[in-house]
């Protein structure tokens, strides 16, 4: 790890991952480290509405999972290495900070730290918004991912991320153009490549309730109320497996709360992260 943790401005750091791959992290604020680990298609920016109001609190250490942004690559992919990632930064900041740092996941990257929390004894608490880890056959069209890979096949990235957003997390139209002005978009753009093999390890992924039945880490889950319904029983799934976690429902909100209500959003995770207790 490459920086002190009570640095304040945004810095960025790296830790060496267990097969070798840099894992490369932007810190801001001042506090105790809060990892926040992205979801499919993002890197580190897409924490921007929310990055500045978290770190009045706390020293926000924004990941970029490997395949994008700062971070290396592996030749092959393997979504365990990626609860390894997280992992190995959970584990560089206790030891810099000399105390539990507290975890922020969100889609795909609340599935990874899910996972990571149990190969890494030094989180605190644990914030989840919506896994993905129940699917059903509603959960997006039949013919979603050959098209997307056709669509990346010839180029078309943009489009690629706009069908994915329909389709598998049903963004409504006013949402993603409101995404795609934002400028976190063209990290989206840049990471497209790596949005399929994504989209399958999750499909595949088996979510067991019983491994989880002893992970006592406070837990605060984030579920909008107009989200999916896949991302909505995944959600109370993972909730009624953990020993100690709340649902928090987002009125009116849908997957990307931490766009369309930053305020929300942040106010929820630091009065979380602030009760006593832990």
């Amino acid at each position: 790890m490459s920086m002190p943790v009570q640095e304040v401005g945004q810095v960025q750091g790296s830790t060496t991952a267990p097969d070798g791959v840099e894992i490369a992290w932007w810190a801001t604020g001042r506090g105790r480290p809060l990892v926040l680990v992205h979801g499919t298609t993002a890197d580190h920016t897409r924490w921007a509405p929310v990055t500045e109001r978290l770190g009045v609190d706390a020293l926000v250490c924004a990941v970029d999972r490997r395949g994008r942004g700062a971070s290396g690559d592996a030749e092959d992919y393997d979504i365990e290495r990626e609860y390894d990632d997280v992992a190995a930064v959970i584990d560089a900041l206790a030891g810099q900070s000399g105390a539990p740092v507290d975890l922020f996941g969100h889609s795909y990257g609340a599935l990874c730290s899910l996972e990571a929390t149990l190969r890494a004894p030094n989180v605190r608490k644990l914030v989840l918004y919506e896994p993905p880890v129940l699917f059903d056959d509603g959960a997006a069209p039949p013919d979603v991912v050959e098209r997307m890979e056709a669509l990346l096949a010839a180029g078309e990235r943009d489009e690629l991320l706009a069908t994915f957003f329909r389709d598998v997390v049903r963004m409504p139209e006013h949402e993603l153009d409101r995404a795609r002005r934002l400028p976190a978009w063209q990290g989206r753009v840049a990471a497209a490549h790596t949005l399929l093999r994504e989209e399958r390890a999750s499909a595949a992924y088996q979510f067991d309730p019983d491994r989880f039945t002893a992970l006592a880490v406070p837990t605060l889950m984030l579920l909008g109320s107009d989200s999916p319904p896949f991302l909505q029983s995944s959600t109370e799934a993972v909730a009624a497996a953990l020993p100690d976690a709340r649902v928090e429902v987002l009125a009116g909100q849908q997957h990307v709360a931490i766009d369309t209500a930053p305020d929300l959003v942040s106010t929820l995770v630091l009065d979380f992260l602030a009760e006593p207790g832990s």
